[in-house]
């Protein structure tokens, strides 16, 4: 896939360049190191879809061109504004099979629906619930919760506490600590007894099962068994009384840390951004425009449930419809810069629209703020990068940051 450096910032703006960049460069040469970092930060990422989902990338990249590309009964929707259309217009069936609601129906197995599958009253009253649990109060007691985790992952980066002799280069490996972080997570919210690292494995397992048994073609009874036995671990580690909901909660909370953090780390640390991470000022758009590029649930699979158009495209009632999330937000064109971000609106496509957006997002905004916050003053590099290949979602099996002194 071919992308195009964003070109709407001045020619002599403030330049995030790499730590090599001489500060005195005149403003030609820094912004021409700033398009080659961006560049890099882009091929990198792109390898996390190339060696884990590669048919599917390269199925995107060749429909892109179009806003809405029929083939067969599937549609591929790649245009802002018919994805929000699909979102919050389209009616949709939402217990399909291989859609997201089907498949986590199908996957956690158990008593009550999973909201992923729900419409109408049900699903107001149950994502109120969860908005609630979410809020800012519920983000301000999960700091607490992670701010100590955090700072000990982290720790190997400080001279003081380093390993070697302090000239060496000192490494951390993000994945883990995404691991534990999401783990934490879920631990405060929905008050289960596990620790962090085998229930965040849980549910990256049944996620990824999930995925392998919904997978077009034939059944297959092997991988549907795995799913459900992977599924009964959640479960198990969740504590009793856990209902499919929570294990929905569980399950997407941890794989979209798990893909979007190392990711976006990845992201700010080849472009050259951590000036930008270091500035509270614009750390928060920062953040949002990491998020936007890195789209930790690139496409969202869905079922029309009625007749309906599409950005001109007909839709008939039982459509296969896959909206680009990666797509609808620019993140294939535009590369991320908190001086100049994208419009709120087409940032936060990737978090979904309309009453089935994310209710997570809140934290996940939080979270990635922390952690940039941490490591800014480090400026680490990227050092050992190897992608997942079995992961539901795109990201890293390894992700090594390193600093010297």
């Amino acid at each position: 896939m071919t992308t195009t450096p964003r070109t709407d910032a001045p020619a002599d703006a403030p330049a995030d360049a790499p730590a090599d960049t001489p500060p005195d460069a005149p403003p030609a040469t820094r912004t021409r190191t700033r398009a080659q970092a961006q560049a890099r930060a882009r091929r990198r990422d792109r390898r996390v879809y190339l060696r884990s989902h590669p048919l599917l990338f390269a199925l995107l990249a060749a429909t892109r061109r179009r806003p809405v590309r029929r083939l067969g009964r599937t549609l591929l929707v790649h245009d802002p504004a018919a994805y929000r259309e699909a979102l919050t217009a389209l009616p949709l069936d939402r217990t399909a099979p291989r859609t997201t609601g089907g498949a986590a129906r199908a996957a956690l197995r158990g008593d009550g629906t999973v909201l992923f599958d729900q419409d109408g009253p049900d699903h107001r009253t149950d994502r109120r619930e969860l908005a609630a649990a979410l809020g800012t109060a519920s983000v301000a007691r999960l700091r607490t919760a992670w701010q100590p985790l955090l700072k000990a992952h982290l720790a190997p980066l400080n001279t003081a506490t380093g390993t070697g002799t302090g000239t060496g280069t000192r490494t951390v490996d993000l994945v883990p600590l995404a691991q534990d972080l999401s783990g934490t997570v879920v631990r405060a919210l929905l008050g289960c007894p596990a620790a962090p690292r085998p229930l965040a494995s849980a549910a990256a397992d049944a996620a990824a099962a999930s995925v392998r048994s919904h997978l077009p073609g034939p059944r297959r009874p092997r991988a549907e068994a795995a799913a459900a036995r992977a599924a009964d671990r959640l479960r198990e580690l969740l504590g009793p009384g856990a209902d499919a909901r929570s294990a929905m909660v569980a399950v997407a909370a941890v794989n979209t840390t798990v893909a979007a953090l190392p990711r976006a780390v990845a992201r700010c640390a080849d472009a050259g951004l951590w000036d930008q991470a270091a500035d509270p000022a614009l750390r928060p758009a920062l953040v949002d425009e990491l998020l936007r590029v890195t789209a930790a649930s690139p496409v969202l699979p869905r079922v029309a449930a009625a007749a309906g158009s599409l950005g001109g495209c007909p839709v008939r009632s039982g459509d296969r419809l896959l909206l680009v999330a990666r797509h609808a937000a620019d993140a294939h064109r535009s590369d991320p810069d908190a001086r100049t971000p994208a419009a709120p609106a087409l940032a936060h496509l990737v978090f979904g629209a309309g009453p089935h957006a994310c209710p997570g997002a809140g934290v996940a905004r939080a979270l990635l703020t922390d952690v940039l916050e941490a490591l800014a003053p480090h400026r680490p590099v990227v050092t050992r990068a190897r992608a997942d290949r079995r992961a539901a979602l795109p990201g890293w099996r390894v992700l090594t940051v390193g600093t010297t002194s």
